[in-house]
């Protein structure tokens, strides 16, 4: 895989550069502008989480792909949409002690020279959890082959969150990542 030696991975303040995230996922996700201006809200109130981590892939001081996580919880509205799910298939236990990978997007044009894989590492490595999970969508995509390649494995398929049409799968990994030092 060829590397982009422009592009550098930092630390970024998620509030302060939220609106500049939402871009790159309107164009990597495809959202509309409604779905932006409601995520753009969640992004604010996720920025004051304690432990929120967030990295940006930088390029001439433009973000072209971003990541961010939190340490999870079993009252946070995503843990309560995949519990069920994840207790049914006897994964419960994967709600603690574990680092929730939120949002991980790059812009199609940088895709494929190892930034998502440099973003996700970064973030679990930074987590100071002992594994990590993620909730991706339940296709066969350069994301789920992402996802594995580094170690992740699948928890619960078919997973319907609110007002979303495509269902999800939800997957962990234990840390370090596949590939990571240490491993």
């Amino acid at each position: 895989m060829e590397q982009l030696t422009e592009v550098t991975i930092e630390a970024i303040d998620l509030a302060a550069w939220a609106p500049y995230a939402l871009d790159v996922q309107t164009v990597a996700f495809g959202l509309s502008p409604e779905e932006v201006a409601v995520r753009l809200q969640i992004v604010g109130r996720h920025a004051l989480q304690p432990g929120v981590i967030a990295f940006g892939a930088m390029h001439g001081g433009q973000l072209v792909g971003f990541g961010y996580g939190m340490p999870n919880h079993r009252e946070h509205w995503w843990s309560t949409v995949i519990e069920p799910h994840l207790e049914a298939r006897g994964y419960g236990d994967w709600l603690d002690d574990v680092f929730a990978i939120t949002e991980l997007h790059v812009l199609p044009e940088f895709q494929g020279y190892g930034l998502g894989s440099s973003l996700i590492r970064t973030l679990c490595e930074r987590s100071g959890r002992p594994r990590s999970i993620l909730s991706a969508i339940d296709a066969e995509t350069p994301a789920r082959r992402l996802y594995r390649s580094l170690g992740y494995r699948d928890l619960a398929r078919a997973v319907r969150f609110p007002n979303t049409v495509r269902p999800y799968v939800v997957m962990g990994a234990q840390l370090p990542l596949l590939g990571s030092a240490g491993r």
